[in-house]
C-alpha cells in the first residue's frame, strides 16, 4: 500500500488533531499549576487549528463558507497562542 502526500497529510492532520484535543483538555481538566494549564491548551489550540487547516486545504471539494472561516479565523487564534507561549516560555 502506497500513501501519496495529501494522503499522509491527512492522516498526520488526524493525530495532530487528537494530540491536540489531548492537550488541552488535559490542560482544562488535570492541570493545576497556572502557567503549565495555559501553555497545554496553548499548544492543544496550535495544534488543533493546524491539524483542521491541513484538512480543509486537502480536500478535494470546493472551499464553504465554514471553510473560509477557518481560514481566516484559525490563524488568528494560533498566532495568539504561540505569542502566549513566548512569553511563559520561561516561567514554568
Amino acid at each position: 500500500m502506497t500513501l501519496a502526500a495529501p494522503e499522509i497529510a491527512v492522516l498526520g492532520s488526524w493525530a495532530a488533531t487528537g494530540l491536540g484535543l489531548g492537550l488541552w483538555l488535559w490542560g482544562w481538566f488535570a492541570e493545576r499549576h497556572p502557567i503549565r494549564k495555559q501553555r497545554l491548551q496553548d499548544t492543544g489550540v496550535v495544534l488543533l487549528f493546524a491539524g483542521i487547516l491541513t484538512r480543509v486545504v486537502t480536500k478535494d471539494q470546493a472551499f464553504g463558507v465554514w471553510d473560509w472561516f477557518l481560514l481566516f479565523v484559525s490563524p488568528l487564534f494560533m498566532a495568539a497562542a504561540l505569542w502566549r507561549l513566548t512569553r511563559t516560555g520561561g516561567q514554568t
